[in-house]
């Protein structure tokens, strides 16, 4: 059975993105970078919400990603290598490589993607996060040491969950940290 696994790149002050809607703010260095590669690799699908789908489809598939720089390089293929599945109501479709399940239907597939899959599945997206909260085994931080002020949260307020560390890193040239936590049931 599959580990579920809520991954994010987080502001200071908890956002995800800014209040404009972007992610420009978490550009990551060469070591970062090389760290996300690596947790690609190990990562058996990826589980979006419609808007984190879009940014990182339309970004990754690009051509210019897979003959860009070495570390953007590995990161687009090894991306594209990953089954992805998305969570919408407003698509109709998505690309090759990729799943649509609505997202009435999300915690039913979530479980069933855990039951008939080995390693670690990552959900990028608050929104899906949020949904999917009870089925969710870890939650993974990468805060970075910006204050946005405001945007969408990591994680909606009205949640109580008891964590536990289970691992962190700080990449000494960004101060970016990284942070895993178990949940406590």
């Amino acid at each position: 059975m599959a580990i579920l696994t809520y991954n994010m790149i987080v502001s200071l002050d908890g956002y995800v993105e800014d209040s404009a809607g972007s992610l420009d703010y978490a550009m990551p260095d060469a070591e970062t970078h090389r760290f996300f590669n690596r947790q690609t690799e190990e990562t058996a699908a990826f589980l979006f919400g419609r808007r984190m789908y879009e940014a990182m489809e339309d970004f990754w598939t690009a051509p210019e990603r897979a003959d860009g720089e070495d570390i953007e390089a590995e990161f687009a293929r090894l991306y594209v290598d990953t089954p992805r599945t998305v969570f919408s109501d407003t698509l109709d479709s998505v690309a090759d490589g990729c799943r649509l399940v609505r997202s009435a239907d999300a915690v039913a597939e979530v479980q069933r993607i855990k039951r008939e899959t080995e390693g670690t599945i990552a959900v990028a997206g608050a929104a899906l996060a949020k949904s999917l909260v009870d089925e969710i085994d870890q939650f993974e931080v990468i805060l970075l040491p910006t204050i946005l002020g405001g945007g969408k949260p990591y994680f909606p307020a009205g949640q109580h969950l008891d964590l536990a560390l289970e691992e962190h890193r700080v990449f000494a040239a960004s101060g970016w940290v990284y942070m895993r936590y178990s949940v406590s049931r």
